[in-house]
């Protein structure tokens, strides 16, 4: 059962002292002895110090000096994670270092405030940008969240020893005394200290372990176990694993197996030992853990109940308190791990996927228009171009027929007349077929000479191009013999 508060204002509680210095009057004046007027007195102060104790506890209010501060790389999930916390559905990135705050209601003292939140961009160049977001004014009153994403989980944890060195060099810079420092230290080994499993706060060896460790804390030892809090920052800490829907497709898609899971999970445990930090599992598409995660907050930063006990049952929604883990609960994860070992090098085990290799694309030759290159061969034709030295096309090399390969040409020659009207006729042939002009004596147009060839037979005009070609190779390739002779005799 809750315990009952009572609100009393001032002038109650002036009341209250009168009414008792009255009452200790009037007994003092009816005869009784300086002894029971001493108990009297001591009763006086012990109303009061009751009176005090719950003046204090009504009208206290929420702080509106916390904060929470977010790193973690891009693409981590971080805008979107602390939009669903908000309660927002379009969540805006912005850039540098970003601000934002999460509306924090108290329903049993009907009382509210406003938890401040610092988004740091994921290059880690802003680094620089952190002293706006912790000092040593608001360093008590600061919770470090670290995000990572199961989308990467090759990179998670050189993510998270990434940005803990980030933040351990910006403590280092804040102007703290080594007092105030180890100050903060000993609160953060005492809240894991103090951390009591729900349902155990009746239990009474429970109470006995915590009346024990504060006798231990009274002497200056703090019986930690292995690995735990050994980079402590003064800070409190969660560790928060995003986007962890993604899981099904690293099992489909990359073969991931539990074992890989596992081996992932004890080596992001094992990092939140030595930083004192809780683990929270988190998916903003399934809504998974995205409520514990704001009362686990909420818990740490104003000490609201949290009454959710550690799960470590499902694989994708795995939640650990601070205070609650330690080796002997991680290493029940090595039972699971058959082709690996714990203490593997995690980038060994998970591994990157390769990336495929850019093919190098060859260079795309335009080309070009049929009508456009049979046009201008006609036009270099038309205008007493020898046939021999006409340009070439852009696409296809001079072709040069073999020294065996001669055949005469003066039938065809006779047939149709010079070279060059063999071959104005084969690509006239040519333009009236693709531009389908069925009379290709018609009057030229405006600007171009006149075209009077009459209808030849295609196939026969096919035949003479071919052999007027071969002459022209064959007389140009005869000169160059009847040039040798000379050149040797010189």
């Amino acid at each position: 059962m809750d315990p009952i508060h009572w609100t009393v204002g001032d002038e109650d509680r002036s009341r209250l002292s009168n009414m008792a210095h009255l009452v200790g009057d009037t007994m003092e004046m009816n005869g009784f002895s300086p002894k029971k007027k001493d108990d009297l007195e001591s009763k006086e102060n012990l109303w009061s110090a009751i009176l005090s104790e719950v003046q204090n506890t009504g009208n206290s209010k929420l702080p509106s000096n916390k904060s929470v501060l977010v790193l973690g790389d891009s693409e981590s999930g971080k805008t979107t994670l602390i939009a669903k916390l908000q309660g927002v559905e379009d969540p805006k990135k912005g850039s540098g270092l970003e601000y934002a705050y999460i509306d924090v209601r108290d329903e049993y003292r009907d009382d509210h405030t406003r938890l401040s939140v610092w988004v740091l961009d994921g290059d880690p160049a802003h680094g620089h940008l952190l002293r706006y977001a912790l000092s040593e004014e608001n360093f008590p009153n600061t919770l470090v969240m670290l995000v990572v994403a199961m989308t990467t989980p090759w990179g998670i944890l050189d993510q998270l020893q990434s940005w803990a060195t980030i933040l351990q060099d910006h403590i280092d810079k804040l102007k703290l005394s080594s007092d105030e420092l180890q100050e903060f230290k000993q609160t953060n080994m005492r809240k894991w200290l103090d951390y009591v499993e729900p349902g155990d706060e009746l239990d009474s060896s429970a109470a006995l372990r915590r009346t024990s460790r504060n006798m231990d804390d009274e002497l200056g030892e703090m019986p930690l176990g292995e690995g735990i809090l050994t980079r402590n920052l003064g800070l409190d800490v969660v560790v928060v694993v995003t986007k962890t829907d993604y899981m099904s497709t690293l099992e489909k898609d990359l073969d991931y197996r539990d074992e890989q899971l596992d081996f992932m999970q004890q080596w992001i445990r094992r990092f939140c030992l030595q930083y004192g930090a809780g683990l929270f599992y988190t998916s903003v598409k399934e809504d998974k853990n995205c409520d514990l995660l704001y009362k686990y907050l909420t818990h740490r930063i104003y000490g609201f109940p949290f009454r959710t006990p550690a799960l470590v049952v499902e694989k994708d929604a795995v939640l650990i308190p601070s205070g609650w883990d330690n080796m002997k609960k991680i290493s029940i994860l090595y039972e699971n791990m058959q082709s690996m070992k714990p203490d593997d090098y995690y980038r060994d085990i998970i591994t990157q996927p390769g990336t495929r290799k850019t093919i190098a694309r060859e260079v795309e030759v335009q080309a070009e228009d049929e009508q456009a290159f049979l046009t201008r061969q006609q036009q270099s034709l038309q205008a007493g171009v020898p046939a021999g030295v006409r340009q070439e096309s852009t696409m296809r090399p001079p072709t040069v027929p073999k020294a065996g390969d001669r055949r005469s040409i003066d039938g065809a020659k006779g047939a149709a007349g010079s070279g060059e009207g063999v071959l104005a006729n084969f690509f006239n042939s040519l333009l009236y077929k693709k531009t389908g002009n069925s009379n290709p004596t018609s009057p030229a147009r405006p600007g171009e000479q006149p075209n009077n060839i009459p209808p030849i037979d295609k196939v026969a005009v096919r035949s003479d191009a071919a052999a007027e070609l071969d002459r022209l190779t064959r007389n140009k390739k005869q000169s160059s013999l009847e040039q040798e002779p000379n050149s040797s005799e010189c």
